[in-house]
């Protein structure tokens, strides 16, 4: 079985270039960015594509959403795109998903357009992302409760520490084994965990629930505090700016 880690091995650059329309650009993001992939871990594209102004302006519903799933040299690939202009209106909405898509150091492709809408994500920063991760933290927690796996575990911990980081330095960080040691308040026990996802994508997690549900909980007031104490602005200060470059590249293709 190839190792999911090793990206290198695989052509995802010829999958961009399958696409139908232009894609600005393609990253990877799931366990691989997260940093706890497995062998048995696929991996996820994401990224944006840019419709034809036609498209959006016929009476045909415009195809702003193409999720694929497939498997390509044994590796299971997921793609989901988002035009340009569904994929902006969701930085708007506070989304903490699309920006460490955006920002994933992880880049399949890139354009002059991908980098000018990166530089633009600083000034969609909000106190109101703690949200984004705090409600994703409990459903993946919920998850958990469910099934014991290892997996959403690491979610719920990762979504936590990744709220806690943006809320403190008003900077995206997804990679849960540098979270674990850049906040003082992460579990020690968190870099067995990550050994032990490695090992398997689905499986037990062996840390007794007691202690870590405790941990859950005071990660949650970690975050609570910091975005209380935190100096991001209440509403995004972009949305002029990125509307004008949304215009900008629709009209010049």
């Amino acid at each position: 079985m190839r190792n999911a880690l090793d990206l290198a091995d695989l052509d995802l650059t010829s999958v961009v270039a399958e696409q139908p329309d232009p894609v600005l650009f393609a990253t990877v993001s799931g366990a691989h960015l997260y940093g706890f992939p497995s062998r048995d871990s696929d991996v996820d594209l994401r990224g944006v594509h840019l419709l034809p102004a036609a498209d959006l302006v016929g009476l045909r519903e415009p195809e702003e959403t193409r999720s694929r799933m497939w498997e390509r040299d044994g590796v299971e690939l997921d793609l989901v795109t988002h035009d340009l202009r569904k994929f902006v209106r969701l930085l708007l909405r506070r989304n903490g998903y699309v920006l460490e898509q955006l920002l994933s150091p992880l880049v399949v492709h890139t354009t002059d357009t991908h980098r000018e809408l990166a530089v633009l994500a600083p000034d969609v920063l909000t106190g109101h992302h703690a949200h984004h991760y705090r409600g994703f933290a409990l459903t993946q927690w919920r998850l958990f409760e469910k099934t014991g796996e290892l997996k959403p575990l690491l979610y719920t911990f990762r979504v936590l520490l990744t709220g806690v980081h943006l809320m403190r330095s008003g900077e995206v960080q997804a990679h849960l084994p540098t979270l674990a040691g850049e906040i003082g308040e992460a579990p020690a026990y968190l870099p067995e965990l990550v050994a032990a996802k490695a090992e398997r994508e689905h499986g037990a997690a062996d840390v007794g629930h007691a202690r870590v549900a405790a941990d859950v909980e005071r990660l949650h007031r970690v975050l609570d505090e910091a975005q209380a104490a935190s100096g991001l602005p209440d509403a995004p200060t972009a949305y002029d700016a990125l509307h004008d470059f949304v215009v900008r590249v629709r009209q010049t293709g």
